[in-house]
């Protein structure tokens, strides 16, 4: 049984317990980060943290947590839990008090939860195979650059997906695709340039895709960030996706129109390889 994280406290997983009248749960009103594990250590966590602070300032939520103890909590759970290769989640919310849609963030105490998956990152599927990507219109509301809770949207866009004979969805909004229900979108045009869509208020700023672009860069190989239509991805030579639990995702098909061979492209797996390599460099 997984051992987890409860506001201070490391119990079994089928003791942990938060309160009804949490606002994580009433409300959607909290945060959460997920950092990967390779060979019993954290990828790009420092990076993670820095998000987790973004988050929680632009909803004005406090963080009673030190970085330096949230890297050990961390730790201490692939530890108790004999992670060698999944994530961690992190789990924040504004904390708990009887039910209003008003608040006062300096009386109330975040609830903070933390808990581990073991699963494969390397040797995947995706990795293997790709994944077919269907077009769905991106609903989200308009601050999808915080890393929140509310992740109803994404659910129902991945269950259609699968619903439709795919493996998860790219969102298009005002025409252009925005980035995938839990992952930001790339693709490789004809004349190999790399695309992905800027950072706003309309994407995540993934932090898979930030070490992705720099260790691209460092290797001479430019990420051109720019809008672009479904249709141009499905007239592109590759497309990929980029998250912290599948790192760089090959995409062989969008909306049934096949791309690279209907297999991984070699773009794409030059830059899942670099990724990897770089990112196991610097793991805590």
């Amino acid at each position: 049984m997984r051992t987890v994280y409860v506001n201070g406290n490391y119990v079994p997983e089928d003791e942990a317990k938060v309160s009804v009248f949490d606002r994580g749960f009433l409300f959607a009103d909290g945060i959460y980060e997920v950092a990967s594990v390779l060979g019993g250590k954290l990828i790009d966590f420092p990076a993670h943290i820095a998000r987790l602070h973004r988050s929680a300032g632009e909803l004005g939520m406090r963080i009673d947590v030190t970085d330096e103890d949230l890297l050990a909590i961390h730790r201490e759970l692939v530890s108790r839990n004999n992670v060698e290769e999944g994530v961690v989640y992190l789990q924040m919310t504004r904390g708990a008090i009887d039910r209003d849609f008003l608040f006062d963030t300096d009386k109330l105490t975040p609830t903070l939860v933390l808990f581990t998956q073991s699963r494969p990152l390397i040797d995947t599927a995706v990795a293997k195979n790709g994944m077919k990507i269907v077009s769905i219109p991106d609903l989200r509301w308009g601050r999808c650059d915080i890393k929140t809770v509310q992740l109803l949207y994404p659910s129902l866009g991945k269950m259609e997906a699968k619903a439709r004979g795919a493996d998860d969805a790219w969102m298009v909004r005002d025409g252009v695709v925005t980035e995938g229900t839990s992952n930001n979108a790339f693709i490789v045009t004809k004349n190999g340039a790399i695309v992905t869509r800027p950072l706003s208020h309309a994407i995540l700023p993934g932090i898979t895709r930030a070490a992705l672009m720099a260790y691209s860069e460092a290797n001479g190989t430019s990420i051109e960030e720019r809008e672009f239509t479904i249709e141009e991805a499905k007239d592109a030579a590759e497309a990929f996706i980029s998250s912290a639990s599948v790192f760089v995702g090959p995409v062989i098909s969008i909306d049934g129109v096949e791309l690279s061979g209907g297999k991984p492209g070699p773009v794409t797996l030059g830059l899942r390889k670099t990724y990897i390599e770089e990112s196991l460099k610097r793991a805590l």
